[in-house]
């Protein structure tokens, strides 16, 4: 750890007012404060919220900018066409994810609860729609939590509170979604939603150093596991409903994170 690390406070300001600001006419549809019909609503809600994750890049890009001046910017983005990443992390991030994901889909039939049915049109449209997570789904926000902030926060505050320091600011950034009609995380608990998150940001942060600390990891793993989301759902898309799948995901996610931190810290110190 490093004291004389300073706090990456730009780039979480500059990511959360890129998204917060582009979010909010969401938010005020949703609660009738401005008049759009639902319909239209519903056309915007998906384009809308994709604009606002790229707060992270945002973010990432003004702090190298006031850090680093004119160029390093370029120089930052070029760091992420890098995709030789080695099999493990192509393969082990397929294993852990979409091993969690099936578990957390599958498992509660084991008590009688229904399978949730796929949400793809078919099994064939995977492998594209992984290539839309990484780009547009949610991958992109790599470019600003494990790209820039990560390496910061760890070199600060160690692998450890780094990554729950990150996983709980990723969740309170996605915040606003809750109150967004539509969005998929207006039916999640927002306390499992963190454990979700920290988990994440362990297996993330793990992934970055396996691949040699290549930034599109990150782009790639994220991607990957919002991909296994419509694949195999864990979420039932009503309120005020019990959610064991849900449950079963995040907090095997956050299990996972937590003992692969725990190996990895061994193996540091061996």
């Amino acid at each position: 750890m490093n004291n004389n690390v300073r706090f990456p406070f730009r780039f979480f300001l500059i990511t959360f007012i890129w998204s917060w600001i582009i979010w909010t006419p969401l938010i005020l549809a949703s609660f009738r404060i401005i008049p759009v019909s639902d319909k239209l609503l519903s056309i915007l809600t998906i384009p809308v919220i994709m604009i606002g994750v790229y707060g992270p890049l945002a973010g990432a890009l003004f702090a190298l900018h006031k850090e680093k001046g004119k160029g390093s910017s370029k120089k930052y983005l070029r760091s992420f066409l890098d995709f030789r990443l080695g099999w493990k992390v192509v393969i082990l991030p397929i294993f852990i994810f979409g091993g969690s994901s099936f578990i957390a889909w599958f498992s509660p039939e084991l008590f009688g609860e229904e399978r949730l049915p796929m949400l793809l049109p078919s099994v064939w449209l995977f492998v594209p729609y992984l290539l839309i997570m990484i780009l547009l789904g949610g991958g992109q926000e790599e470019f600003g939590w494990r790209g820039y902030a990560l390496p910061i926060l760890e070199s600060k505050f160690g692998i450890w509170f780094a990554n729950i320091i990150l996983g709980i600011i990723h969740a309170f950034w996605h915040l606003p979604l809750w109150f967004i009609t539509g969005s998929s995380q207006s039916y999640m608990n927002f306390g499992g939603f963190i454990f979700l998150m920290v988990g994440y940001s362990f297996i993330l942060s793990w992934i970055r150093k396996i691949s040699g600390n290549k930034p599109f990891s990150g782009l790639y793993s994220h991607g990957l596991a919002n991909a296994f989301i419509p694949f195999m759902p864990t979420l039932i898309m009503q309120k005020n409903v019990p959610q064991p799948h849900f449950w079963i995901w995040v907090i095997l996610t956050l299990l996972i994170g937590i003992l692969i931190t725990v190996f990895r810290k061994k193996s540091m110190t061996q």
